[in-house]
């Protein structure tokens, strides 16, 4: 479950889904894959790195570069075996290629999405701490409440007008109401 004061999660999670797809198709065409797949291998890819982003979003901030890089690698590994399920796909002799393409991009781009969580997060402390300095600025200056002095007479006037015994109903102010109501 996602800290309620994580607001980088859904950042995470947009980085890590397109950088998977992103990687997928890079590798797999320095790798010697097909350079146009066709539609139904890139909706797989799509809906592959859909929900990996989604689970990346929703994992805990503790995790950090691990489990950004573990992310990642199942992305790709994903991605890739969305892009090799497309009609006419062989690999050629270069899948050396792809191979380090994938794991060069994965604590490359896991390195990067940390930066930018903690790029955002400074950036919105400093806003945050702005915006709480300059409303200290621009408020209005509190005015004190002058506390009046006791009155013994409201107490004794209350007493006096309250009937002692409590009935059953509504309150008084609710009586009012449904005396306007034809029985």
């Amino acid at each position: 479950m996602r800290s309620p004061t994580d607001h980088t999660a859904r950042l995470r999670g947009a980085a890590v889904g397109a950088s998977s797809g992103a990687v997928a198709i890079l590798a797999h065409g320095l790798g010697g894959g097909a350079s146009l797949t066709d539609g139904s291998a890139l909706a797989l890819l799509l809906a592959a790195c859909t929900v990996i982003g989604v689970v990346a979003s929703s994992m805990r901030p503790r995790y950090g570069l691990p489990g950004t890089i573990g992310m990642l690698a199942a992305g790709q590994a994903i991605g890739h075996a969305a892009l090799s399920m497309s009609p006419g796909h062989h690999h050629h002799s270069s899948s050396a290629a792809m191979l380090i393409a994938h794991l060069v991009a994965i604590p490359v781009g896991a390195l990067l999405i940390r930066a930018a969580e903690a790029g955002l997060r400074r950036a919105v402390t400093g806003v945050r701490r702005f915006l709480l300095a300059l409303s200290a600025i621009l408020a209005p200056p509190v005015r004190r409440m002058r506390p009046r002095p006791a009155d013994d007479r409201a107490v004794a006037r209350r007493l006096l007008v309250s009937p002692g015994i409590g009935r059953r109903g509504p309150p008084p102010a609710a009586a009012r109401y449904t005396d306007l109501v034809p029985a």
